[in-house]
């Protein structure tokens, strides 16, 4: 019996149950179920019932596993059925299928698969030319080479379907470039055609597939990109023509704009001049979409390359003033990640505290991030009302949405650690945010963390607030930031002691050592503090040998206990053996070997190393050591000359990171 191009006979008479499917937790008797689901509901067939194949097929683990190679005929005749409803889900799943098979080691690959795709090639390439354009444009990347593809250029008539043609005609012949020299000189004559004659939406997809071959091209073509992309004429037939397979709707120009800026990744000044040139263009035109995208490129540089900022730093400064309210919000969270460097435009923001617009995709107002800027800048006139502000959106209940990577407000955190100079301004109003959150969400509520952070940064500063700390005090929890704090805040909080030791968590069998410690810090008996917690050195094994990191505080009066701290930096790695060769440092006062230890996490970041957190960690070690061996000064010269954040993130904390790791590199390089 045969539904919709294939026969029910044929796939029942594949033994299933012998083969096996991508992923263990989807069965492979579901693949003739869907198989059947679909020729059966014919036109009607929708994406529900393909949806099961994709997950038995295709689990994107670089595996092509046999049932797809039993299931390949089907697949093929279905695509191919104009009765057939989900033909571009079923074409995405065969170039899936495709692609995987290409870039997956060979024994993760069914040994049948090569021949029953040669098989099939006939069938598969003639997708390429379906009467169903979208159909014909998702099948694309199934074409296996450069002449199939020219063979479509040639073919198609209609624009929609020839630029991602020729987009894809830049890929693949930059894989065969050496291999196919013909064919690829053919698509250099096609390119060349394009860019000369072609109509200017054409011409862009030109300079993107040329850029595939040549990445120099489209710094040569970098006039035609402006005037092509800023052109306000233009801008509609983006939308009518720029489709490419894998996506249904078509492009913007906005997002078009992006693509043309990634072809200058490798080249940062010009790719700021880029985007400084499209934003002096949308200036001309008043164009604040364009204005929008390039605030957008602005961003994805200056979040790699701090090189960039002297030259955008302007654009946003301008956009300032920008009718639209997603722009003005976009430019003010630009210069509030560029700190210091944004004081020009202090009056600027100060005028913006107030404005209330927002981007439907952002999270916050144009003054939220204003206040912001300003509070990096250290603009006093933002701090009346920033713990309010800061608070609002926890205030009813807790839930923030964002993208990591897309522009957003900081945690309250990372806005008040820097603001110690404010603490007396600040800390009424962070003393009843605190209040308010421990009564709403209970005393270790989502805010706490952050709040402590701010706490133990602002140490004696933040006294006035030990009775909303003490609140806090759980003998169930027994928070170590709370520990940490009190600490922090020393003598003035030795009223604390006794709750401090009165806490006893059952869940934190380390917490006397930790609260000897703090007590010891806050005036309380140190001597006492130094024989727990040296005991508990002594004795301690495993990975953490007990609270060495302590021991640092107490300086020469713990060198009792400097043959253990050096056996357990020996013979430790990561966090535990830099706190290690602090103490050693701090109990003995030689400086080697602890330099030569914390060494070994500044020389691989000069190598291209991206462990930025234990390489902060080894460099607030040195700072407090004061001495350099001559490979670490020569490691941090190079990487003080890097062009790129010192940091993995790639959001507003990679600014304060590498802002931070910046400054103890030069503190450390001035060190005699």
């Amino acid at each position: 019996m045969a539904v919709t191009g294939i026969s029910l006979e044929a796939l029942d008479a594949v033994p299933w149950d012998r083969l096996e499917s991508a992923l263990p937790r989807h069965p492979v008797e579901e693949v003739p179920r869907a198989l059947r689901r679909l020729a059966l509901a014919g036109g009607a067939a929708t994406e529900e019932h393909f949806y099961p194949l994709y997950s038995c097929l295709f689990a994107g683990n670089g595996r092509v596993p046999s049932a797809a190679t039993a299931a390949l005929p089907f697949l093929v005749a279905l695509a191919a059925d104009p009765g057939t409803g989900a033909r571009f889900d079923l074409v995405g799943l065969l170039v899936s299928l495709k692609r995987a098979a290409e870039q997956a080691r060979p024994d993760l690959v069914d040994e049948g698969w090569p021949a029953q795709w040669r098989r099939h090639r006939g069938a598969v390439l003639a997708l390429l030319a379906d009467p169903d354009p979208d159909v014909r444009r998702e099948a694309i990347p199934l074409a296996d080479g450069v002449v199939p593809l020219l063979e479509r250029w040639r073919a198609e008539t209609d624009p929609a379907m020839r630029l991602p043609v020729l987009l894809r005609l830049g890929w693949v012949a930059a894989e065969a470039a050496g291999a196919d020299a013909r064919s690829v000189e053919e698509v250099r004559a096609v390119l060349d055609g394009v860019l000369r004659d072609g109509e200017p939406v054409m011409k862009v997809a030109a300079v993107i597939a040329w850029a595939q071959l040549d990445p120099q091209e489209p710094v040569r073509r970098i006039d035609l990109l402006v005037e092509t992309l800023s052109d306000l004429a233009v801008r509609p037939r983006f939308e009518e023509i720029w489709y490419v397979s894998d996506v249904e709707e078509p492009f913007s120009r906005e997002a078009v704009v992006t693509w043309a800026a990634e072809l200058f990744d490798h080249d940062p000044r010009t790719a700021a001049s880029f985007v400084v040139r499209l934003a002096d263009a949308a200036a001309r035109t008043g164009d604040t979409e364009l204005s929008g995208a390039v605030l957008d490129e602005a961003w994805r540089l200056l979040v790699l390359r701090p090189s960039a900022a002297p030259a955008l730093l302007p654009v946003a400064g301008r956009l300032l003033d920008d009718p639209a309210d997603p722009v003005r919000l976009r430019a003010a969270h630009l210069l509030a990640v560029l700190g210091r460097q944004s004081a020009r435009y202090a009056d600027r923001l100060a005028t913006l505290l107030d404005d209330p617009g927002e981007d439907p995709c952002l999270e916050g107002t144009v003054g939220d991030y204003a206040r912001w800027a300003l509070t990096r800048i250290g603009d006093p006139c933002a701090m009346p009302g920033l713990v309010e502000r800061l608070y609002e959106p926890y205030r009813e209940f807790y839930g923030r949405g964002y993208c990591v990577s897309d522009p957003r407000l900081p945690d309250v955190d990372a806005v008040l650690v820097p603001l110690r100079a404010h603490a007396d301004v600040l800390l009424p109003a962070l003393r009843e945010v605190m209040r308010h959150h421990a009564a709403h969400n209970g005393d270790h509520g989502p805010l706490t963390g952050a709040f402590l952070k701010v706490l133990k940064a602002w140490g004696p500063d933040a006294l006035p607030a030990l009775p909303e700390v003490l609140a806090l005090m759980d003998d169930d929890r027994g928070s170590l930031p709370i520990v940490e704090v009190l600490a922090a805040m020393g003598p003035g909080a030795a009223s604390a002691e006794a709750a401090l030791r009165a806490c006893q968590p059952l869940n934190w069998p380390g917490y006397h050592w930790n609260a000897a410690w703090a007590a010891s810090q806050m005036g309380g008996d140190r001597t006492a503090a130094l024989r727990l917690i040296g005991d508990a050195v002594l004795t301690e094994e495993g990975p953490y040998y007990g609270p060495v990191h302590l021991l640092t505080e107490f300086g020469p009066a713990a060198v009792p206990y400097a043959d253990r701290v050096r056996h357990i930096m020996e013979n430790t790695g990561g966090l535990r053996r830099i706190e290690a060769a602090l103490a050693l440092w701090s109990c003995t006062g030689e400086p080697e070997p602890s330099i030569l230890v914390l060494e070994e996490f500044v020389l691989p970041i000069a190598d291209g190393g991206d462990d930025y957190w234990l390489f902060g960690e080894a460099l607030r070690a040195l700072a407090r050591i004061g001495t350099l061996t001559p490979a670490t000064r020569a490691a941090l010269r190079t990487v003080r000359g890097f062009d790129g954040r010192l940091a993995q993130e790639r959001n507003y904390e990679a600014f304060l990171q590498d802002e931070e790791l910046r400054a103890v590199i030069e503190y450390l390089l001035a060190l005699p």
